[in-house]
């Protein structure tokens, strides 16, 4: 059974560049075995870490739960969980949102203020985020 799985969570500690790198790497080094796919988006400036995740419902859990663990992640707030019948984000081990192309008039579709803000949205706001983002050719990082 496929599952769809969207959280959010602030770092503890400031994002270097190098940092989100070696996530990615792990992560699409990992994710194929697991047959785990999806899209990590990360804000450097305010911290937030805004993901989905797709695929078996016990790896996708387990993959959660190893993150909710991790120290990086404070303030972690699960948005979307549901079952699903076919991915939206299959072609990533793990995309990533080119923040330059995540432009003021975009968030303002989805909320009251221009700025990547998932702790202020429900979680189909994000989830439509992420989407439309893929329709946009603003994620980067093809498995």
């Amino acid at each position: 059974m496929l599952v769809r799985l969207l959280y959010t969570s602030r770092a503890t500690a400031a994002i270097e560049q190098d940092d989100l790198l070696a996530i990615l790497r792990q992560s699409r080094s990992n994710n194929p075995a697991s047959g785990v796919t999806g899209v990590l988006c990360v804000c450097p400036a305010s911290g937030i870490f805004l993901q989905v995740l797709e695929g078996g419902r016990s790896a996708v859990n387990a993959l959660y739960r190893r993150i909710a663990a991790d120290p990086r992640h404070g303030a972690i707030e699960l948005l979307v969980y549901e079952e699903i019948t076919e991915r939206r984000f299959a072609g990533w081990a793990m995309g990533q949102v080119d923040m330059s192309r995540l432009n003021a008039a975009l968030l303002l579709k989805y909320s009251e203020k221009p700025l990547l803000d998932p702790y202020a949205l429900p979680g189909s706001a994000s989830m439509a985020l992420l989407q439309e983002l893929m329709a946009t050719a603003s994620i980067v990082g093809n498995a």
